[in-house]
Order: C-alpha cells, then sequence, then structure tokens
C-alpha cells in the first residue's frame, strides 16, 4: 500500500473516512523538561516521574478522562520521551485502546516544509490542527500532564455549554497571602472572566487558573493560526492566547473546583503531594471505588514484612521487603529496606535499595538507586528535601547533606565510581 503526502511518519493516523466524528477531544500538554524536579527529570519528563507508591504524575489526567468519559486524546511529548512513550502504549490500562478514537502520542515532526520542537504551549496544539480536526469537534479540552487531582471534565464541559462560552477556564479559590504566586482571574457575579492577571504584587482575586481549558474548536484553532502569524508571541496559552480571546471580547467564563489539586513542580511540592497520601485529612483518596486511578504496573509478589521490621503510617506498594524501620514513607514496587535501616518522611522509588543501618529522612530517592549500608542523611524537613537521582550509587558509611540533589553522575563525581 502506498501512502503519499503523509506529514507525520511517526505516527499514521487512520483515513479521515474511517473515523467516527467526536464531540470533544482532549490534548495533553505533557512534553516539558521539569527542570525544577533536578535530578528526577535528568532522563525523564516530568509527567512520567513515579507517584504515590505504584503510579506516575501523566495517570492523574489520563484516569480523569477515561472516567470522565472522554475517549479521544493526544499527548504531546518532547522532552525525553522515550520513557512516557512506552509507558503510554496503546493506552489499554485507562481504557484508551480504541478503534475510534483512543489515544496518541503527538511528538515534534518534520512536515514537507519544515521541522520544529514545539516552541510553547500554544504552538504544541497548533502543530496538531490537522490531527485535531480529523475528529471534527465541537470542543477541545487542553488539559496539563504535570497535576495531582482527580477531576469530572464532563462536567465541565456542561458548564461550558451551559454558558454558551468560547473559552472556560478551570480555577481553584488559594489563600489571599498565595495568590500572587499564581495567574489570577477576575470575575463579575456571573462568573464571566473580565481581567487576567499574571502573578500581581497586589491581587484583586484569589481565584487561580488550574491550567485546564474548554474551549470551543472554532475559536481555539482561529486564535492558534492568528498567534501563529505574530513574530512577537511566545506562543503560550496564558501569555498570548487567553489575553487575546479576552481583548477580542470572547466569552470567557471561570469554572471554580473545589476538590484537592496540586501542580508538583518542584521537589518540595512533589514531596507534599506524596506525603498527603498519608494524611487522614487529606482529599486525595487513591481508595475511590466511582473514580479509579489507573497506571500501568508489572506483576510483582506481595511485600514482606520481615519478623523484627517495623513499619508504621507508610504506604508498601507489593515486591517490597522490609527488615528495618519505616515511618510515614511511601515505597515503591521492589523496594528493599535492609536489616537495621530506618526510612522516615521520604518517598523510595522503585527497585530502589536502602543498605544495612542507613538512615534516609525527609528525603526522595528515585528509582534503581542504591544506597550502601550505613549512609546517614544529615537533617531535613518539608522546606529542605534532598533528591538522589535514578540509578544513583552512594558507598557505605557516605554522608549526604542536607537538602543535596545528586544524579548517578554527581554521585560519581563526589565518592568516585563504586
Amino acid at each position: 500500500m502506498k501512502i503519499e503526502n503523509l506529514e507525520r511518519p511517526v505516527c499514521v493516523f487512520p483515513l479521515t473516512s474511517n473515523i467516527r466524528k467526536k464531540e470533544t477531544v482532549a490534548m495533553l500538554l505533557a512534553g516539558g523538561q521539569g527542570s525544577r524536579l533536578g535530578a528526577l527529570t535528568a532522563k525523564m519528563a516530568k509527567p512520567a516521574v513515579p507517584f504515590g507508591g505504584k503510579y506516575r504524575i501523566i495517570d492523574f489526567a489520563l484516569s480523569n478522562c477515561s472516567n470522565s468519559g472522554i475517549d479521544t486524546l493526544g499527548v504531546l511529548t518532547q522532552y525525553q520521551p522515550l520513557e512516557l512513550n512506552s509507558y503510554i502504549a496503546t493506552g489499554q490500562p485507562w481504557d484508551l485502546d480504541r478503534i475510534n478514537g483512543g489515544v496518541y502520542v503527538l511528538p515534534p515532526y518534520m512536515s514537507a516544509k519544515a521541522g520544529e520542537w514545539y516552541k510553547g504551549t500554544a504552538n504544541a496544539i497548533f502543530q496538531n490542527i490537522n490531527f485535531i480536526e480529523q475528529f471534527e469537534p465541537e470542543y477541545v479540552v487542553i488539559l496539563s500532564g504535570d497535576h495531582i487531582y482527580k477531576m469530572d471534565y464532563s462536567l465541565m464541559v456542561d458548564f461550558h455549554k451551559e454558558r454558551g462560552a468560547d473559552l472556560t477556564i478551570a480555577v481553584q479559590t488559594v489563600p489571599w497571602e498565595e495568590a500572587g504566586r499564581f495567574g489570577l482571574m477576575v470575575t463579575d457575579d456571573n462568573d464571566r472572566i473580565i481581567d487576567f492577571e499574571e502573578k500581581p504584587e497586589n491581587p484583586r482575586s484569589n481565584q487561580a487558573s488550574m491550567g485546564v481549558y474548554v474551549f470551543k474548536w472554532e475559536i481555539l484553532r482561529s486564535f492558534l493560526i492568528a498567534d501563529d502569524a505574530d513574530p512577537d508571541s511566545s506562543k503560550d496559552f496564558g501569555k498570548n492566547i487567553i489575553p487575546a480571546i479576552l481583548a477580542a471580547g470572547k466569552s470567557i467564563y471561570a469554572y471554580d473546583f473545589d476538590g484537592y489539586w496540586k501542580d508538583v513542580g518542584t521537589v518540595e511540592s512533589l514531596w507534599e503531594a506524596n506525603m498527603d497520601l498519608l494524611s487522614e485529612s487529606s482529599d486525595l483518596n487513591l481508595y475511590d471505588a466511582d473514580w479509579h486511578i489507573y497506571s500501568r504496573n508489572p506483576v510483582m509478589p506481595p511485600h514482606y514484612a520481615a519478623a523484627g521490621a517495623d513499619v508504621s503510617d507508610s504506604m508498601i506498594t507489593e515486591g517490597c521487603i522490609v527488615e528495618g524501620k519505616v515511618e510515614n514513607s511511601i515505597l515503591f514496587a521492589g523496594v528493599v529496606i535492609s536489616q537495621g535501616a530506618q526510612v522516615k518522611n521520604s518517598v523510595i522509588m522503585p527497585n530502589t535499595i536502602i543498605g544495612n543501618d542507613s538512615h534516609v529522612n525527609y528525603s526522595i530517592i528515585a528509582e534503581n538507586a542504591i544506597i550502601g549500608c550505613d549512609v546517614v542523611f544529615e537533617g531535613g524537613s518539608p522546606s529542605c528535601i534532598s533528591v538522589i537521582g535514578p540509578e544513583a550509587v552512594i558507598p557505605d558509611s557516605a554522608v549526604i547533606k542536607e537538602g543535596a540533589r545528586l544524579s548517578a553522575e554527581d554521585a560519581e563525581n563526589l565518592f568516585g565510581e563504586v
């Protein structure tokens, strides 16, 4: 079979005649580098970072789509996409392996004219206009792949329809003392957005944008095309597209979301979100039978706690072996806590080994790391979390300073080859 004039060699879409029209299509922005997570994202995109014992960050947006009845989803990747692409695969764990619709991974690609990286969030969607148009949607939902939350997008789409909105932005009310850290929506008494403030010194609103948008497709398409033609644009939704739509007098509404939501873009916020799972008062419930968070996990044996092991206020995933003490911590699959070791207030990612008599506190240790015997992590606090990157090897009797951030290469340079 000969197929001509394809502009995307990495993914051949079904012919338009075989595609059933979809009322709503979602586009998930998952190409961010996540530089503030340091060693955790040196070799993987931020949405692929493990979370909560058996998940990855992107599982929340994917599961939200599935649970909301949105079965057609484009995932836009760019930075270090290999692990993320492999993880998503056909989308089967999230019930997104569909003949008509399903999940599509959309990296930047070469066209007949040129090829270029996504230059911003808006440009990423612009480069995939053809993908969206083959489904002839009325609405497009734009999502971020680096937030932890459970949200029924169908309710937001219904709100959007009821208001006859051109654009609806999900907002969350934040404490006034924190409002200046966010993009803020100023609304009238009918929830219509009349102004937008980006991290103002003197906020007039405490309704913060969550980075979740519902657009009329015809409106979004026209503004994306105009934005691409503007050489001075940053090609960004918050900086360019939303202000342009507001300036044009289009109807923009705020959809107030009062559930759990956290942007895990920093080491401390990622640690906090994990620790929230251990709190009885947390609004983040992973045991809700009506709203599953799905993931792709290897088959592992049950976890094992040896005689003398001490585990309290922690989540222990299958495949773990615990011989030491674990307190207020989360252990991912395949973690080994050796005899005499103590792990407190920490997140230990898959297949990491903590050696005999080592003391780990207020830390995130990434997958496949090896912590030797008698290693001591100094100090630490919720505002000063230590990080050990994937596959790092920390030798026996090493001392890890408070707030240290060590990749595998950093560890080798600091301690020498082990």
